[in-house]
């Protein structure tokens, strides 16, 4: 759609929008002296954005605004500002307020225009940098560390050895009530859906430390062996968080499922980790349905299981024999509720989280967060999302993604509290919920937005405590984005994208730097960017370009090793050396904007992201060549769309045969529902939308799938959605 310039925009056009004559004509007032008292574009946008526009006025009025605005302004217009005053009062701005001069010398001015060397000084000074930042973050040790990073010369670990020497435990940093909270303090704040008239949850500091204690004196009661695996398959709520700690606290090891996966990558998981016990729920409520994830559990042939009642004290079910209901187990400790359980420390390269990202290969990569990966989850929330106390931190997540881990220690080591909805996040109940916790962080995925925005799920409800809000998983969508940013009365998005490896991000964006919608503005802390040219080394610093991201090799909290493969093989064999040192693959491509923004454009290699869940094309192959004796093969292909947004995943099917009909056709699209979400996911559905046979259409966890199918001669039909104007795929 076209749009005006912003003094060309008349009485009629705001009215054509459905604004009554008198508003119309107030805003058109108020417009005007917007634009006669600004000098340049983005500082027109941000007062448009702070005196005119609000969630009540149609969101076809807040793009004619922004596009007006910005209509001849070229690419990458910032969508926010920061305010130096604010900045000032930010984590990053109060440190450089106070150290800046001692950090960058006489090159310091002020924490917006220093932001950019003080990146660059936490990667070439990462002693001092990371000293400073575990100081801040009131991190604890038994043992401290010698040094920050030890640099390896065999060249077996070009990560390093971080922190060598200390002793710590990240859950006993979760629940230490030092400089930056009280015992009383609210650190979490919940609700079950279905209760959503009744007021939030709550539970301090002292009640959670009391109930972690507890469950880690009744998993010790288990007699397990020391740094047992032991498995968390449930929904992201209070439960699980009490228990993931008290394993953490316990001296084992977590293993994180999604509450979504099928009884085999369930099992698959359980084997690849060793686990000896799984805590798991009897079912999940999601309105008026009941998913059995405990039989899912009993399916995977799982472990010892200790199962949680989604309602009540009782579980829904006979319990296998060896298994403990979530009371039997507590009651094993019942003796010593109250008393505190002394933390188990361990080096801060022993393992504390099996975490799980999908490749290639069919089998998930089994990647052990370490217990540094907590800091750097808890460091970056710290700098790039300014995460403090005070904050209410809400973000749809699980354990079985690293969001979940990264969700728990973000919040509680910078002393925040964490907002918890038991139930779905796509409706106008979770809306209501982030109200009435009063979440100040909110973090999405671009699929929950597009769904708010097109059911207009926001409606109605508050949203101006937000101070910003977090975005990671998939690509954003410009539009998208603009709409979230207005229900909050223009707030920033801060774009976070990161990997499971990480720990938490390699870019980002941040409070102290101008932000444009769907891009990052900054490499985050402590990390350096490459994008690769097509020779496949690095492109000039600050030149824009796309290609291949690799990352330094010295990243505070990424992973060296791989359960189930080889870590050196993986992340840096056949990669190019920058200044002596290989550099680490990621895999996504990048694009380095000539204005300094970076945009993703989505895999580099033959894993796809859907719905904000990574999946190896082979995988999804895998299920969909098995499923009918009229298939030879098929190809599984995840495409960026033109407009933006997560990537719509295409899968080609070539029959053994030319011969094919309508009902062949529903048939193969019911039998890869079946066997998607038997085998890999039952958030993976198949649907039609376009019931003909020249098309078919299919979702995966909320992302288009276009099917073309083809025969050994040519293809046959495709939908024509995957054709550009001009025809080319």
């Amino acid at each position: 759609m076209a749009y005006k310039s912003l003094n060309l925009i008349t009485r009629s056009d705001i009215e054509a929008l459905g604004i009554s004559g008198d508003v119309s004509e107030k805003l058109l007032k108020d417009l005007d002296e917007i634009i006669h008292g600004s000098s340049t574009p983005p500082e027109t946008w941000i007062q448009i954005s702070r005196r005119i526009l609000h969630p009540n006025l149609p969101f076809s009025f807040h793009q004619m605004m922004y596009y007006g605005c910005y209509k001849d302004f070229g690419p990458d217009p910032p969508a926010w500002l920061p305010d130096p005053k604010v900045a000032s009062l930010t984590n990053v701005g109060k440190l450089l307020e106070s150290r800046g001069k001692e950090f960058l010398g006489e090159n310091y001015k002020n924490p917006i225009s220093s932001f950019s060397s003080f990146q660059e000084f936490s990667v070439s000074n990462p002693e001092v940098y990371w000293r400073t930042v575990l100081d801040e973050l009131n991190i604890v040790f038994s043992v401290p560390p010698k040094c920050i990073l030890e640099k390896d010369t065999s060249g077996d670990n070009p990560g390093g050895n971080w922190l060598p020497g200390s002793y710590l435990n990240p859950a006993r940093n979760c629940l230490t009530n030092g400089f930056k909270r009280r015992l009383d303090d609210i650190v979490i704040r919940w609700r079950d859906e279905g209760s959503d008239d009744l007021p939030v949850n709550t539970m301090t500091l002292l009640e959670l430390r009391s109930q972690v204690w507890l469950a880690a004196h009744a998993l010790s009661a288990l007699d397990l062996e020391e740094e047992s695996a032991i498995a968390v398959d449930m929904p992201m709520n209070v439960e699980s968080v009490i228990i993931y700690l008290a394993i953490v606290l316990a001296g084992h090891v977590v293993v994180s499922i999604a509450d979504s996966f099928s009884p085999r990558e369930i099992s698959t998981r359980l084997k690849i980790s060793k686990a000896k016990a799984i805590f798991t729920q009897d079912v999940i409520i999601r309105g008026d349905k009941s998913i059995p994830l405990y039989r899912r559990v009993i399916d995977a042939e799982a472990p010892l299981a200790i199962v949680v009642p989604a309602r009540g004290s009782s579980c829904r079910m006979k319990l296998r024999e060896k298994d403990l209901s979530w009371n039997n187990f507590l009651g094993k400790a019942r003796n010593l509720r109250g008393v505190e359980y002394v933390a188990v420390e361990k080096p801060a390269g022993a393992y504390t989280n099996i975490l799980f990202s999908s490749g290639t290969t069919g089998e998930p990569k089994a990647i052990p967060w370490k217990n540094i990966s907590p800091l750097k989850s808890a460091a970056d929330a710290w700098c790039h999302l300014d995460v403090h106390r005070g904050d209410v931190v809400a973000w749809p997540t699980n354990l079985g993604w690293m969001m979940g881990p990264w969700l728990v220690y973000a919040s509680l080591i910078n002393g925040a509290c964490m907002a918890l909805y038991n139930g779905s996040p796509l409706g106008p109940t979770f809306a209501k919920f982030v109200q009435d916790a009063e979440v100040t962080v909110l973090g999405v995925i671009p699929s929950i937005v597009r769904t708010w925005q097109n059911s207009n799920s926001t409606s109605g409800y508050d949203w101006s405590r937000i101070r910003c809000f977090g975005s990671t998983g998939e690509a954003s969508n410009i539009d998208e984005y603009l709409w979230l940013m207005g229900r909050a009365h223009y707030k920033p998005v801060i774009e976070y994208c990161g990997g499971t490896e990480i720990g938490g991000s390699f870019i980002s964006g941040s409070l102290l730097q101008p932000q444009s919608l769907a891009a990052f503005s900054t490499a985050v802390m402590g990390c350096k960017l490459f994008i690769l040219s097509e020779d496949g080394n690095p492109i000039p610093p600050y030149e824009a370009g796309v290609g291949e991201l690799a990352l330094c090799p010295h990243l505070f909290g990424a992973s060296s090793t791989l359960l189930n493969g080889n870590h050196f093989r993986v992340y840096f064999q056949g990669m190019p050396t920058f200044q002596g040192q290989i550099l680490r693959r990621h895999g996504d491509l990048f694009e380095r904007t000539s204005k300094g923004y970076y945009r993703a454009h989505g895999r580099a290699d033959d894993t796809m992201n859907l719905g904000g869940i990574k999946v190896g094309s082979i995988e999804i192959e895998r299920v969909c060549n098995s499923v009918d004796d009229s298939v030879l093969e098929t190809a599984a292909i995840g495409v960026p769309p033109p407009s933006g947004g997560p990537e719509q995943l295409v899968i080609a099917v070539v029959f053994k045969s030319p011969e094919i009909s309508k009902h062949d056709l529903n048939l193969l699209k019911k039998s890869f529902n079946s066997e998607i979400q038997k085998k890999l996911n039952p958030l993976f559905k198949v649907y039609n939308k376009n019931k003909t046979q020249e098309s078919s259409s299919c979702c995966v966890a909320n992302v288009k799938v276009y099917v073309c199918v083809f025969h050994l001669a040519g293809i046959i039909c495709c939908d024509s959605a995957f054709f550009t104007k001009d025809g080319h795929k």
